[in-house]
């Protein structure tokens, strides 16, 4: 029988790629987001594959918890849990930041991520069986300026994942915090609000990592052995690396 894997912000980036790279592989994939008009057109692209899409916003309580409890009897007994659904708002300095701007983001990275795990954990742990993906980021382990709230949720994501280990520990439930650094998806779009000018900028004259990037990697860690939990991969394109701390002088 086929392994059923749960996707959030399966409508572009990392979401939409692993949940085509894991269709392909013949899993049961049931995709999710805000845009029923993606979803529709991401199953209708791939009509040989068995996908089931799920129109929610992950920041809503009840529509999570609705979704996911009503689902059909074929698809409640999740194997894999991708929480992709996430985003980064503006890149002003805290005293100037948006603060619609911080709730968004908290309430999308942080509190949308805990309502699907803790909605999808009972089928889970009832069966001793599961395995958790969360998409983190480097933003979570390294400051930049800017990155204020986004990186604080991105740390919450990789704390919470550590912890979420500890407490599922007997029940052979596997979690990875997925890190990645500077990619090239619909992230900068959505950071400066559509303004696609300002956003291809980010990726002028270098090579970042791309969507299939890290659907692969994904999808590999999900091979390995039931015995095996890598906790964090941090994942950075060649073009990046640390740049070392910032010493201010007069």
């Amino acid at each position: 029988m086929s392994k059923i894997v749960l996707i959030t912000g399966a409508t572009s980036g990392f979401g939409e790629a692993t949940a085509k790279l894991f269709a392909n592989a013949g899993y049961k994939v049931i995709i999710t987001g805000r845009r029923k008009e993606r979803l529709e057109a991401f199953k209708q692209s791939l009509p040989q594959c068995d996908i089931l899409s799920l129109c929610f916003d992950v920041t809503k309580k009840e529509e999570v918890f609705n979704a996911i409890n009503t689902l059909p009897e074929a698809y409640k007994n999740i194997d894999i849990l991708v929480n992709n659904a996430g985003l980064a708002l503006g890149l002003g300095r805290a005293p100037e930041a948006d603060l619609d701007d911080w709730d968004t983001m908290v309430d999308t990275n942080i509190k949308g991520l805990l309502y699907v795990t803790r909605a999808v954990l009972p089928t889970m742990v009832a069966r001793k069986s599961g395995y958790i993906f969360n998409l983190g980021s480097i933003a979570g382990n390294w400051p930049y300026e800017g990155g204020n709230v986004y990186g604080a949720t991105k740390a919450f994501v990789k704390q919470f994942s550590l912890n979420l280990r500890t407490d599922l520990k007997g029940t052979n439930i596997r979690v990875t915090n997925i890190e990645p650094g500077f990619s090239q998806t619909e992230f900068s779009d959505v950071r400066f609000k559509g303004d696609k000018e300002k956003a291809d900028q980010v990726y002028k004259g270098t090579k970042a990592l791309d969507k299939e990037d890290i659907a692969n990697t994904i999808f590999s860690l999900s091979q390995l052995p039931e015995h095996v939990n890598v906790n964090r991969i941090e994942i950075m394109p060649t073009k990046q690396s640390c740049g070392g701390l910032f010493v201010e002088r007069d």
